[in-house]
């Protein structure tokens, strides 16, 4: 009886300190995480020293060559490039400029940008009355008798009832990515986006639009949210008043650019990959701080964290700083193509690109079997660092996605993402809206996950 007492209860025994010395290990990535100032240091460097990261730009050249040596020095064991050819539009912002001309109130300047991949007015501007929509269907209700020769302002506000931010955003990006194709089948000559915030704010928020060969190509900008305001009032005053405007945009050949990676090598299993990353590329308006300069300081910190507490490994650690999220997603596309390529095998992807806020948890792209032991596992070990929200997803970030295709189990870090929009894609996602704490602890979190994945696997 002893002998079959002894043998159920020393496995059990081992498990038990197993468990604890595991949550040990992930007391210590938090500590170190939060100890260090090497990656509020990094993302400083990266927003201050180098800038925005549109692909095709200087600085995004830059801040590749950067990242490929940041790797090597925070203990990478190999670092690479990998080719991916990119769009290359170019758009001085800095000659961005709006006016709204009434008769009964004069000349108003307003915060205007172009939107990605817009064409440009070229230097004189361009005038035109405007008409406000608040939908497609009021779009086409108006035909092209209400449209022709005029501006189409897409005067939608984001919904503020929904607890997620993202629940509108789905809704309002169509009319940033389709309105000037819906516009132009209609006669407008360009097209006015209502910045996408909650804030009544002086920065306008750009992103990418798209034309199609077969319709007209319109000019397409975005106005901040406080001037939206102005507008819309205006033109209730006033229905046949002017707008003038002016950018300075041109679509060059494509260029040669890179992902960047870097890696520890497994120590037993080295064909299987833990990928963790962020996308390096941003738009031309502030610092590219939380989108996504952030996602790849985090991702730089798990190879530093493992590396600084001798932390070695079973599979191979990979951070990848991906390409052209922003425009066409070649990046995270070139990245699957050549793992399936080579075979590799991905265990797992992990992204952050919701910027730098408070992380509550993880989204999971699973099967459910699977999606249950990640569950499990990180209920273990989680709970003390109010990580509480895992959840399934059939989504997984921009970047990563691809890797779906091939069995990978996608993580998106999950953060408190309430004030997210203030920032994304604007004059204001800058380093100074950073919270170093809220930094550590993501990286802390994304470090965390890769240790308790790689240890029992899935």
């Amino acid at each position: 009886m002893k002998k079959v007492l002894l043998s159920i209860l020393f496995p059990l025994a081992i498990n038990s300190f197993a468990q604890q010395n595991d949550s040990v290990a992930v007391s210590k990535i938090y500590s170190e995480a939060l100890s260090s100032d090497v990656a509020m240091n990094n993302l400083k460097y990266l927003c201050k020293n180098i800038g925005n990261r549109i692909c095709g730009s200087p600085q995004l050249q830059t801040a590749i060559e950067w990242s490929a040596k940041t790797l090597k020095n925070l203990g990478a064991d190999t670092v690479y490039l990998q080719e991916v050819m990119v769009h290359h539009w170019v758009h001085d912002s800095k000659k961005d400029e709006a006016k709204i001309i009434s008769k009964i109130c004069g000349k108003t300047s307003v915060n205007i940008i172009a939107l990605g991949e817009s064409i440009g007015t070229g230097k004189k501007g361009m005038t035109s009355e405007v008409v406000e929509v608040k939908s497609f269907d009021e779009l086409k209700q108006l035909g092209k008798k209400g449209v022709e020769g005029k501006i189409v302002f897409y005067n939608r506000p984001m919904n503020r009832a929904p607890f997620d931010p993202f629940d509108n955003y789905g809704d309002l990006i169509r009319y940033r990515v389709n309105g000037a194709i819906e516009a132009a089948r209609l006669g407008a000559v360009a097209i006015i986006l209502r910045s996408i915030s909650f804030q009544n704010s002086i920065y306008p928020h750009t992103g990418i639009m798209r034309y199609r060969d077969t319709v007209v190509k319109i000019p397409a900008i975005a106005i901040c949210t406080r001037d939206a305001d102005i507008l819309s009032k205006e033109l209730k005053e006033e229905p046949n008043l002017k707008f003038y405007f002016k950018t300075i945009c041109e679509q060059l050949p494509e260029v040669k650019s890179y992902n960047v990676i870097g890696e520890i090598r497994g120590s037993e299993n080295p064909n299987n990959i833990i990928c963790v990353g962020g996308h390096i590329d941003s738009w031309d308006t502030g610092e590219g701080a939380n989108d996504d300069g952030i996602g790849c300081i985090q991702s730089m910190e798990a190879i530093r964290i493992f590396k600084i507490l001798g932390i070695k490994p079973k599979n191979t650690i990979r951070a990848v700083m991906f390409l052209d999220e922003e425009i066409s997603q070649r990046g995270g596309k070139k990245y699957a193509e050549i793992a399936k390529q080579k075979n590799e095998k991905h265990v797992v992807a992990i992204e952050s690109d919701e910027g730098a806020a408070l992380p509550i948890g993880f989204s999971i792209n699973a099967t459910q079997e699977k999606y249950d032991r990640i569950n499990q596992l990180c209920g273990k070990f989680f709970k003390d660092y109010e990580l509480f929200k895992i959840y399934k997803s059939k989504g997984g970030g921009v970047d990563i996605r691809p890797l779906a295709e091939q069995g990978s189990v996608l993580f998106g870090l999950q953060v408190n993402s309430q004030k997210y929009f203030d920032y994304q894609h604007a004059g204001s996602d800058v380093f100074e809206s950073i919270n170093l704490r809220e930094l550590q602890l993501g990286s802390a979190a994304m470090t965390s996950v890769i240790y308790l994945i790689d240890l029992y696997g899935l």
